[in-house]
């Protein structure tokens, strides 16, 4: 009691800053005897900060009335984590596809007087997977070989190898040579690592610390673990196709249920919903997911990462398997109602296109698109919403543009503080402030929180990140799926919420990087088929 009391005073703002730095360590430090201390560190001092904030909540009244049963629940539980831990130690690779069973499912807890809609499966996982790496850290330290080194720097040369690069003969060579001395993976994880510390600090001066603290302490540590594991795995073709598959699989299980709830007019989760689709002609699913946003960004990206199939040289089998199972995701997306997820995929496509084949054609395309949809919106404006004004097409979100405008020019350097969007729209627009009070659109949502300070970091990580995936890219399956994917997902990400607290961005960032770092060989069957297909074409041609 003494302990968490004086975590309730200013000391929780210095645990949320020490849980960042242990959080950039991780994402950062490749040696063993810095990362696993580091990794402990802040699996431990996260839930502590936790604690500390929802201890006199009432959600914790039960362990104030019954302390020795709370007790013997959380021994359990750390029993059940470790059981779980060690199974990983043997089979370290199951912690991918774990994962991403994991990855969807929210689970509503109140915390700070709000409900959130938790990752806790998710967070299980990474728990285990997170003893199970330390544990291997440490047991590689406690025996070591005497050729035993920590592994290199992300980009580092091999041993031998002269980090001086030839001198260049000609200026193109001179201007690849300056190119390739720039390690783009490299430098997303530091503004990576630079943003989660700059979140921290700014969460000391935010008016609503509560929602930084939870940010940190349910988002960005977490996922910065589970980076961590992802990005350490030796993956191959078949753990890949193995998640793939998984992901498909829980698609395909959640546009079942989006039917249904539509066939029936039944929502199962999330009351807002229900009443917003009692007053509107049109019906919204959004399955096991509690926004039809959140639910059709994730249909999106496993319909761009399948198109991959479909554009390079898979068996025809494959191919018609899976354009089935995209009519399926489709068809349950248009019931989602959502644009913004329609937008990501019409981005995604253009990517995997361009990294296919010439950009210019894929160019091409995307003009004709537009210029499709925009006919459609002035044939039938009042389809669209757009008789409303814009920002009633927007629903409401044009107001936030403007209302996040304001903050940002009144804290232009440094922002609000973390997590602060929300605290401050409504305070300066009591009047006109509804129910809808995050701004929606994460350039934004950064520039009124955190500044400039925290606007360049971000744009910074975006290019290095982007750059990193999809450098290289073209002509390789593998990685123009995750490339097309992550940049559809930022795409969204500009005009919905949920940028790095998705665990999804994480995901993607660690698997295109460690996929960057060691390719995946491409099966023989592809290959063949491709072969196959180019004599056939020959053929016909003569």
């Amino acid at each position: 009691m003494i302990a968490f009391a004086a975590l309730t005073g200013p000391l929780p703002k210095v645990g949320v800053i020490a849980v960042a730095l242990l959080a950039a360590v991780v994402l950062l430090t490749p040696a063993r005897r810095v990362r696993a201390p580091a990794m402990l560190g802040a699996l431990v001092l996260a839930p502590v900060l936790l604690l500390s904030e929802i201890w006199r909540s009432p959600q914790l009244g039960a362990v104030h009335r019954h302390p020795l049963e709370a007790v013997v629940a959380a021994i359990v539980l750390v029993g059940v984590v470790v059981l779980a831990a060690a199974g990983l130690v043997r089979r370290p690779a199951l912690v991918a596809p774990l994962a991403v069973v994991a990855l969807p499912f929210r689970v509503p807890i109140q915390s700070g007087g709000t409900t959130a809609n938790l990752l806790v499966p998710l967070y299980f996982v990474v728990a285990a997977g997170a003893l199970a790496f330390i544990w291997r850290d440490l047991r590689a330290q406690s025996a070591p070989r005497p050729d035993a080194v920590d592994p290199p720097a992300a980009g580092a040369p091999p041993p031998g190898e002269s980090t001086e690069p030839a001198a260049p003969t000609t200026p193109a060579a001179a201007w690849r040579v300056r190119l390739g001395q720039a390690n783009l993976a490299a430098w997303a994880q530091r503004m990576l690592a630079l943003y989660v510390v700059l979140y921290g600090i700014q969460a000391a001066y935010s008016p609503d610390f509560e929602k930084a603290l939870q940010n940190m302490v349910f988002f960005y540590v977490p996922f910065a673990l589970l980076y961590r594991l992802l990005r350490e795995l030796d993956w191959s073709w078949r753990l890949l196709r193995r998640c793939l598959q998984v992901t498909v699989g829980l698609a395909l299980l959640f546009s079942v249920v989006g039917f249904y709830e539509y066939a029936t007019r039944t929502i199962l989760l999330n009351p807002k919903l229900i009443a917003e689709n009692n007053l509107h002609t049109y019906f919204t699913v959004n399955s096991f997911f509690f926004d039809p946003n959140l639910f059709g960004r994730y249909l999106a990206l496993v319909m761009t990462l399948l198109a991959v199939v479909l554009i390079y040289d898979w068996s025809r089998r494959e191919q018609s398997v899976v354009t089935g199972g995209l009519v399926i995701l489709w068809a349950c997306l248009v019931l989602t109602l959502s644009r913004s997820s329609m937008g990501a995929l019409l981005v995604g496509m253009a990517i995997l296109a361009a990294l296919r084949w010439k950009p210019s054609r894929a160019l091409v395309v995307a003009v004709v698109v537009v210029a499709a949809g925009a006919i459609a919106v002035a044939a039938s404006p009042r389809t669209f919403g757009l008789n409303q004004g814009i920002n009633g097409a927007a629903s409401g979100r044009g107001g936030l543009v403007s209302g996040g405008l304001s903050l940002f020019a009144q804290r232009p350097v440094w922002g609000h503080g973390s997590g602060s969007f929300s605290t401050e729209y409504r305070a300066q627009h009591r009047h006109t402030a509804s129910a809808l009070s995050d701004s929606h659109t994460i350039p934004l949502t950064i520039a009124a929180e955190q500044g400039l300070i925290g606007e360049i970091v971000y744009i910074l990580f975006l290019v290095a990140a982007i750059g990193a995936l999809v450098r290289g890219a073209r002509g390789d399956p593998v990685r123009s799926a995750i490339a097309a994917a992550f940049v559809a997902l930022t795409f969204h990400t500009l005009l919905y919420a949920d940028f790095l607290e998705d665990p999804t961005t994480w995901v993607l960032l660690a698997v295109g990087l460690a996929v960057a770092a060691a390719p995946v060989s491409v099966p023989a069957h592809v290959a063949d088929a491709a072969v196959s297909r180019r004599r056939s074409a020959a053929m016909a041609r003569s």
